[in-house]
């Protein structure tokens, strides 16, 4: 009776907005870290100091320096170097794939296989890892095999890769630009909250391999909240256009996610075999796309702009005014 009322909320709608422009201009020096020179110099200079420091590990093990627990944790071999600094080159990339969630969909769906077959080439390291030096191949003929059903299906990967981004087109989901600077910011806050779940898995992988001494499946664990971020995408996309195509398209490629995801479970040459079939199904799915998805088609089917979208117009031009 006061008349208070009002104000409350909307001093909780500016509340609201501030804190959505915050995270957003977090979410955007957070990529201009990443996307830098710098970063990428110094993650360089971490992989190589780091390369030289398991060698010299390995070799001093090798040698009988250390005893005890840490004496039988230390791997034998000096491939095992190899495959440690493609676990942490991998998990920079992995950082760096969370912001291609903001991009695209197909683009952040390529991003996905390309860390697929980079994990494919680390496991081609890691079947020699376990060997004797110097290799003979008596020994070595069971790990040769490993290693070319992972690292075949990683070239395979690769090519298909190069015809699958050859062939998208990247209509807008829209043809409102209030509603599609609204989509990549619901994209924005997604990206951000798979980061502090990635930093949570990178502690809790460090964690189990300094303190228990035991290998953690980070990546598999990775690839599962990918397949959760990318069904948030597809249903705050829905927000935005009702068109069966694009909805078929989106939920296609969250599939492929999936596939993804079985694929690090599986053993080669089936890993590498599941992960062409899951590229080559994007593949196809994107040319049906493109085929019988019409850019005036998709720009039609879009929601309503009241209500809640001036909201996300109003935040659009804030972050413009920043």
């Amino acid at each position: 009776m006061n008349g208070t009322g009002p104000p409350v909320h909307g001093g909780s709608a500016r509340a609201l907005r501030r804190a959505v422009l915050a995270a957003c201009a977090l979410f955007d020096r957070l990529e201009r870290v990443f996307s830098g020179g710098a970063l990428r110099r110094t993650v360089s200079g971490m992989l190589v100091a780091s390369f030289v420091l398991a060698l010299v590990v390995i070799e001093l093990g090798r040698r009988g320096v250390f005893g005890g627990r840490l004496a039988a944790a230390l791997p034998g071999s000096h491939f095992y170097a190899v495959a440690l600094v493609f676990n942490l080159l991998l998990s920079f990339e992995v950082a760096a794939l969370v912001f291609a969630i903001v991009q695209s969909v197909s683009n952040a769906a390529g991003r996905q296989f390309e860390i697929f077959s980079l994990i494919l080439l680390r496991r081609s390291f890691e079947a020699f890892a376990g060997l004797d030096e110097p290799v003979h191949w008596l020994q070595a003929k069971e790990a040769t095999l490993l290693m070319l059903g992972d690292a075949g299906g990683a070239i395979l990967i690769f090519v298909a890769l190069g015809f699958y981004y050859a062939v998208q087109k990247h209509r807008p989901l829209s043809g409102d630009q209030g509603d599609r600077a609204s989509f990549v910011v619901a994209k924005k806050l997604i990206a951000l909250m798979v980061l502090a779940a990635l930093a949570a898995l990178a502690c809790q992988s460090l964690w189990v391999l300094t303190v228990r001494l035991e290998a953690h499946s980070f990546f598999e664990a990775f690839y599962s909240l990918l397949i959760f971020a990318d069904v948030l995408v597809v249903l705050i996309s829905l927000r935005y256009s009702a068109s069966y195509q694009i909805v078929f398209r989106n939920s296609g490629l969250a599939v492929a996610t999936v596939l993804l995801r079985v694929a690090l479970t599986a053993p080669p040459p089936m890993s590498g075999l599941l992960g062409v079939v899951a590229l080559l199904f994007a593949l196809a799915l994107t040319m049906a796309y493109n085929r019988f998805a019409p850019a005036g088609r998709e720009a039609g089917a879009v929601a309503g702009s009241g209500g809640p979208m001036a909201v996300d117009r109003a935040l659009t031009e804030l972050d413009q005014q920043r």
